[in-house]
């Protein structure tokens, strides 16, 4: 029931628009968006949803737009990826260590999902936390990611509040991590600065080494 699907069909909404966007660009990637990397990673990089011209276009999460600028940069900093930049899913980058997602897996209109369509992409994002191995690390970008990694596990979100820094205590010893999103909004806005999200992933990096 929540294996993932490229031909998944559970968000009316996000189906027609998706039926749309392929019409009107026969060359995009235009469905629902698989996660990149091995599922056995310890790190898991929850994000939002496929941007219209990036993962939406490529096929693979962060890849051909702004937002993935500064996230495959800081990854490849950090020893998590390969190469720096990301392109397409032919440029060679490899991802070591981790695994990248979206709470909603379809390009959502004026790139927000409705609260409903996050519930019903959520059990995909359950069944990937539960391939995480013990005393892994996942990191939300953004509050809508935050709180679908709480659902996916039955938490309350009174007791995990989310905060760009903010670390949470979650069930097998795994750590949630939360950073502001690094969209090209709050990178041009100064929301989030690269060092800002540099040191979320390099304190990410020094517990999953003390842990191993």
């Amino acid at each position: 029931m929540n294996k993932f699907s490229l031909d998944c069909r559970r968000c009316p909404r996000l189906a027609r628009h998706l039926d749309k966007v392929r019409a009107e660009q026969p060359d995009y990637h235009a469905r629902p968006v698989a996660p990149f990397g091995a599922g056995s990673a310890r790190l898991l990089i929850v994000g939002l949803a496929p941007g219209m011209h990036g993962a939406n276009r490529t096929g693979r999460p962060f890849t051909g737009d702004f937002a993935g600028i500064l996230l495959y940069d800081t990854l490849h900093r950090n020893g998590f990826a390969n190469k720096s930049v990301s392109t397409g899913v032919r440029d060679g980058l490899k991802l070591e260590g981790c695994r990248i997602t979206n709470a909603v897996k379809c390009l959502p209109p004026a790139n927000r999902p409705l609260p409903e369509e996050v519930r019903r992409c959520n059990g995909y994002l359950t069944a990937e936390i539960e391939t995480l191995p013990d005393r892994g690390a996942i990191l939300a970008l953004g509050l809508i990611a935050h709180d679908a990694v709480l659902m996916a596990l039955g938490l309350k979100r009174s007791r995990h509040r989310f905060g760009h820094g903010a670390q949470h205590a979650l069930p097998r010893g795994i750590t949630l991590y939360d950073s502001y999103h690094c969209s090209r909004y709050n990178t041009q806005t100064r929301r989030l600065t690269p060092e800002m999200f540099r040191s979320v992933l390099a304190k990410i990096r020094k517990d999953l080494a003390r842990l191993r």
